[in-house]
């Protein structure tokens, strides 16, 4: 019997075919694992008001929403859940790192991935698995390196890059909690199914 994948749905406004919070609200009303709110081109203070009506959209679907990049943006608005660069996880005080009940870290080798448990880390993403337009020029990791990723650490692991409802499955089956999608769901004009489609 199948079973639907994780997903963490990243936004990124600059996808967004149609009004952002509406698109929003659709993926949140699909209920993914979490949503992550990306958008880290913005300023803090205009990435805080953001967040915020993000936030607002994800708890009206009590779908979790995980905060990026600006810790005491995230701290200001009472967020639960925060996720890092990996210098930055690094560099974050205890206090701060308790203020977070889920810290995500962003990681490019199996070493990072350790360096990011040690540092408190509850989930990491790896990638880019495959090629990505968000990465255009750049060679994708693989399959070979997030299963690398994925033995080197307890913490569940999400596969970050290029990932579709075909190749989503693969992901798991290299040890992967989850998957992590942008395009996938900011470009997105047809939500009627949901993430029917993405089982493993």
């Amino acid at each position: 019997m199948s079973k639907q994948i994780k997903i963490l749905c990243i936004t990124n406004r600059h996808l967004c075919t149609q009004d952002y919070l509406a698109q929003v609200g659709q993926i949140a009303r699909s209920c993914p694992q979490a949503v992550i709110v990306r958008e880290k081109d913005l300023a803090e203070e205009e990435y805080e008001k953001l967040a915020g009506k993000v936030m607002k959209v994800c708890a009206q679907y009590q779908v979790p929403c995980i905060l990026h990049t600006y810790v005491e943006a995230a701290v200001r608005l009472g967020a639960e859940a925060v996720h890092l660069p990996l210098p930055v996880l690094l560099s974050l005080a205890k206090e701060q790192k308790s203020c977070f009940l889920v810290r995500g870290a962003s990681v490019h080798s199996p070493e990072e991935a350790v360096l990011a448990q040690a540092a408190g880390a509850t989930y990491l993403t790896a990638g880019h698995v495959f090629a990505t337009d968000c990465k255009r020029g750049v060679p994708p990791r693989g399959l070979s390196f997030l299963r690398e990723v994925c033995a080197a650490t307890k913490l569940p692991v999400y596969a970050l890059g290029g990932i579709h409802a075909e190749n989503a499955a693969a992901c798991i089956q290299a040890g992967a909690q989850g998957v992590c999608i942008m395009s996938e769901c900011m470009q997105r004009t047809d939500w009627s199914g949901g993430f029917t489609g993405w089982n493993v």
